[in-house]
């Protein structure tokens, strides 16, 4: 089998993220995986690379086989929206640490719903390629779901939200921790090479015959605009992760001030609930077998 360009951009992907994905899992035992989803969610996007990039060439060695090629163009689509969250979460952060944001136009409850949003774009792609995967099987034409549209259209506001809070922390820079400022510079620096990845993302999803298309486009324009600015991230945000500070708990916000923390804590208490009302039932069962066994013993 004859490898394509494509097929070393998978190889090369493959090589590059098992590091990345060692150094993920490093700073999210070092920092936390409670402390900031934006660590966890480095640890999935290198994770999604690594599949997606295994997929691509399963697909090239089965091309009969279209699940695994659909597969790795979700895993390619869906990994933008998990950065998005992941820069998301990170500028969060470096937002709680500063008084003047709670007040300020994009604050930590903002970012928080504001992550919401763009999961949402997840669900929508992963919904949106296994139906233009279902419609190709059907039909041998690719046509990309409105489901897929949608899912990049909640990718740019999420896009513009992380763009503004960023300006916002610049302009408020002395106010920020000085742990905390270096992160504000990195994400900063990493926005022009994010836009450039959404532009590519998304002039591909809504222009089927353009160069950025992920099916039938060109595989340098794919390097040069996705897979090079993707790998320059990861690179800036791990770096800069292993040169921040742990945050001790007690500095994390409560659970009740996050919209998802809120959500865990209901669900946790009423676990806990649950817990406490089968730990009562076994002991009261236990009780009256004793009782049974001694009352037993008695009589005779």
């Amino acid at each position: 089998m004859e490898l394509t360009v494509r097929n070393d951009i998978s190889i090369a992907q493959i090589i590059l993220y098992v590091p990345f994905l060692a150094v993920a899992i490093l700073l999210c035992i070092r920092h936390g995986f409670g402390q900031n989803a934006g660590w966890l969610f480095l640890l999935v996007f290198s994770l999604l690379r690594i599949i997606g990039a295994a997929l691509q060439l399963a697909a090239t060695a089965q091309p009969e086989n279209i699940g695994l090629f659909f597969g790795a163009l979700t895993l390619q689509a869906i990994g933008l929206t998990d950065f998005i969250i992941m820069l998301l979460a990170l500028i969060n952060r470096a937002c709680e640490s500063t008084e003047r944001a709670r007040n300020a136009l994009v604050n930590p409850r903002v970012l928080y719903w504001a992550q919401l949003l763009v999961f949402v774009a997840v669900i929508l792609g992963i919904v949106g390629g296994t139906t233009a995967g279902s419609n190709y099987a059907d039909t041998g034409m690719y046509k990309v779901s409105s489901l897929s549209q949608a899912s990049i259209g909640l990718t740019i506001a999420g896009f513009a939200l992380l763009v503004i809070s960023t300006a916002q922390l610049l302009f408020n820079i002395s106010h920020v921790d000085a742990g905390e400022r270096r992160l504000v510079l990195a994400i900063a620096f990493c926005l022009p090479f994010l836009l450039v990845r959404l532009l590519y993302q998304a002039i591909g999803t809504f222009d089927r015959h353009s160069a950025f298309n992920s099916v039938s486009g060109n595989a340098y324009v794919f390097l040069g605009t996705a897979v090079i600015e993707e790998i320059i991230i990861v690179i800036i945000v791990e770096a800069v992760g292993l040169t921040l500070q742990v945050r001790p708990k007690s500095d994390a916000p409560t659970g009740s001030s996050r919209p998802l923390g809120r959500l865990y804590d209901r669900l946790k208490g009423r676990y806990d609930s649950i817990e406490m009302e089968g730990m009562g039932q076994r002991q009261t069962r236990r009780q009256a077998r004793r009782g049974r066994r001694y009352g037993g013993a008695s009589g005779v």
